[in-house]
Formats: C-alpha cells, sequence, structure tokens
C-alpha cells in the first residue's frame, strides 16, 4: 500500500507561508495614497504593481482581480511601513526600486549627484515620489520571516524589476540597463572615491 501523497503546504511551511502570501499580493492593489494609510508596522513582502503602458518593454504577471495592472517588483521589509515610506517613496540611496525606476525613466530628465553614492538630486526625488504616486499601486502580506517569502516568489512570479534572486534567463536586459545608466548618470565628486 502506498502512503498518501503529502500536500506541499503540509510538507513545507515555508511553502505554505508563500502561498498564503501570494495570496495577499495577488488581491486588488490599492492606490500609494491609500496604502500609507493602512501599512503596519510589522514584517512581510509586499509587490508594486503598475498598467503595461508604463513600461511596455517589460513584462509581468498580469493581477487576476485588476488585469490592467502588472507587477513590477516584489520586495521584503522587516517594518512594512519603514520601509515604503522611508525608503520606497523617498529616498533613492536606499531604494533598489526607486534607481531602478530612475534609471528606465532616463528620458524624463531625472538628475543625480554624488554622495556617498548615486542619488537622486532632491528635486528629482520629490519628482520620482510623485510619479510613483500616479503611476504605481501596491499589495503586502505580513510575515514573520519575509526573507524566505521573498525568495521564493521571487523565483516563481520574476517581477521585471528584480534582478537579484531571479533565474539569469528571466533577468530583464532593459532593467540591467537602467540600472546600469543610473549608476554610471554621477561619477564621485572630488575627493571620493
Amino acid at each position: 500500500m502506498n502512503a498518501p501523497e503529502t500536500p506541499p503546504e503540509v510538507a513545507s511551511p515555508a511553502l505554505a507561508r508563500a502561498e498564503a502570501a501570494l495570496r495577499l499580493l495577488s488581491g486588488v492593489p490599492v492606490a500609494v495614497d491609500v496604502a500609507v494609510k493602512q501599512l503596519g508596522r510589522g514584517s512581510g513582502v509586499y509587490a508594486w504593481w503598475a498598467a503595461p503602458s508604463v513600461f511596455p518593454e517589460l513584462p509581468g504577471m498580469v493581477n487576476q482581480h485588476v488585469p490592467s495592472l502588472r507587477l513590477l517588483y516584489l520586495g521584503r521589509a522587516t517594518t512594512l511601513r519603514g520601509r515604503i515610506l522611508r525608503n520606497h517613496l523617498r529616498r533613492s540611496g536606499s531604494s533598489t526600486l526607486r534607481r531602478t525606476l530612475a534609471g528606465l525613466l532616463v528620458s524624463e530628465g531625472y538628475r543625480t549627484t554624488w554622495t556617498d553614492r548615486v542619488v537622486l538630486v532632491p528635486e528629482d526625488e520629490a519628482r520620482l515620489t510623485a510619479w510613483m504616486h500616479a503611476n504605481l499601486r501596491l499589495t503586502w502580506a505580513q510575515d514573520a520571516e519575509p526573507n524566505s517569502v521573498e525568495a521564493t516568489l521571487v523565483r516563481r512570479l520574476h517581477p521585471p524589476l528584480n534582478v537579484s534572486g531571479v533565474d539569469p534567463e528571466h533577468v530583464q536586459p532593459a532593467v540591467v540597463a537602467a540600472k546600469a545608466r543610473y549608476n554610471d548618470s554621477a561619477g564621485p565628486a572630488e575627493g571620493h572615491s
């Protein structure tokens, strides 16, 4: 007699947590203004969504509830509210997402400067934040161990703006080029190395 197969959720608690997070991340994305009022202080994963017209050259999983939106980026946070508000919506120096967006939007004339790294000038930090509010939507899921959940979902979903953790055949050349454009946009100031 053969033993019954163990469902994957039971076989792997990490997989079960990733599936639970995916259900929440695949929910109806909300406007950034709404999200900032609802985000909790717990750890978890989050997903940024946009219309295909935002970056038409990039693929992305279609949202099952809002087919006019597709997945752009997936991240993790020890504090969801802090990561979104203090990093992704404020400072390019601490947000890979912001640096990638600025690189993709190079034709919009985003300007950078060198501090201890390449960062947007203050006016363009504000301009990019306004662009994010106008063009992006957000979903999130709280999880006590977001690192493993994020890694599982990035490998599975291949968000186009993610490079780290994505299988090499799914890394988007346009995103790699955008990151390079951004990093090359401001050289070190004199006296910095």
